[in-house]
């Protein structure tokens, strides 16, 4: 009886949980304020947190930096003090947050995907089929041949239709995506060995739904368990070693390496990630889809739905650990 109360003490949440839950939230928050930074200073001008600790800047700029600054310490501070007045939440609360927040994300990106493939596919096809002028008018049909645009004022009012929409339908909508892929696929051929018709629209679209499915995908495979595992000694595992070894990898393999695609993806003018979607860069097809800088996006979309599944992953693992229940049942110990 004393045994058992005493393991019951042991298992009580503490410090060092919070701690715990701490560490995972304050990397999501980071991530997310990486993010904004990025944007403010590559589409805005502003100077980062680098003058902060090098040269100084003229007072706006010092300014600037200093404040960008504090957008990464005080949301950390902010979750230090939350979770350590807030010991007794168990770990798999933080778990579920983070959860629904890649739910929120991937949602966000399929609705945007879906919106800006059907109606820029539009405008392509009555781009190539000179419909253009006659719907909007010779100015407007000019325009709309400019990517960027297209990108302001078609696709980022689209996005932004997506956000909402996500905030009330976060379910599995990648499983229609395929589905999607599989109408624009067959639509291609349906056109090409039927009416002998084909646009470089067509397969643009294909491979814009083609790209999202897999890199949007990725989170909830991670969840369900899909991804490929090299599985020699692990299925021999106790829950509490497996658990080990899912906390460890999440944060030795899997957080780094979603913070490499960023770090790298977006640390200047000319990376991956920020020039394409500073130019608004377009295909070489001329009539194709307006979306190849997006894609590049996908891979930022992919790096953040993963991070925060990744520490979802490592709360569940310390729940595990620390005599807890897991948010996912697939998790839970026998």
């Amino acid at each position: 009886m004393t045994e058992d109360r005493l393991n019951e003490d042991e298992r009580r949440p503490g410090i060092a949980d919070a701690l715990y839950r701490a560490f995972a939230l304050s990397l999501a928050a980071t991530t997310f304020v990486f993010l904004f930074n990025n944007y403010l200073v590559f589409w805005h001008g502003w100077p980062g947190v680098a003058p902060v600790f090098g040269a100084s800047p003229p007072g706006g700029a010092a300014f600037l930096a200093w404040l960008q600054l504090g957008g990464y310490v005080l949301p950390v501070v902010a979750i230090i003090i939350i979770t350590l007045r807030n010991q007794e939440r168990p770990f798999a609360s933080d778990a579920a947050l983070l959860g629904s927040v890649t739910a929120y994300v991937i949602a966000a990106a399929f609705w945007s995907t879906f919106f800006i493939g059907i109606v820029d596919g539009v405008i392509s096809f009555l781009r190539v089929e000179g419909l253009l002028p006659a719907v909007f008018g010779k100015k407007l049909a000019q325009q709309l041949g400019v990517s960027s645009f297209r990108g302001v004022y078609v696709h980022l009012p689209l996005m932004l239709a997506a956000a909402v929409v996500a905030c009330f339908r976060r379910g599995l909508d990648f499983i229609w995506l395929a589905l999607l892929v599989v109408v624009a696929e067959f639509q291609i051929v349906i056109a090409r060995f039927i009416f002998s018709y084909e646009q470089a629209f067509m397969g643009d679209l294909v491979r814009f739904w083609y790209a999202a499915l897999f890199l949007f995908a990725s989170a909830h495979t991670l969840v369900a368990g899909g991804h490929v595992r090299v599985d020699v000694l692990y299925t021999h595992f106790t829950e509490r070693r497996k658990a080990l070894v899912n906390a460890w990898g999440s944060i030795l393999l899997g957080v780094p390496l979603c913070w490499t695609i960023l770090a790298v993806g977006m640390s200047g003018k000319a990376s991956v990630i920020n020039s394409p979607l500073l130019y608004f860069e377009t295909s070489q097809s001329g009539y194709g889809l307006y979306v190849k800088y997006l894609m590049a996006g996908f891979l930022a979309v992919y790096a953040v739905s993963m991070m925060t599944q990744f520490l979802a992953y490592y709360l569940d693992a310390m729940a595990v650990l620390r005599g807890q229940s897991p948010s996912q049942p697939t998790h839970e110990p026998a």
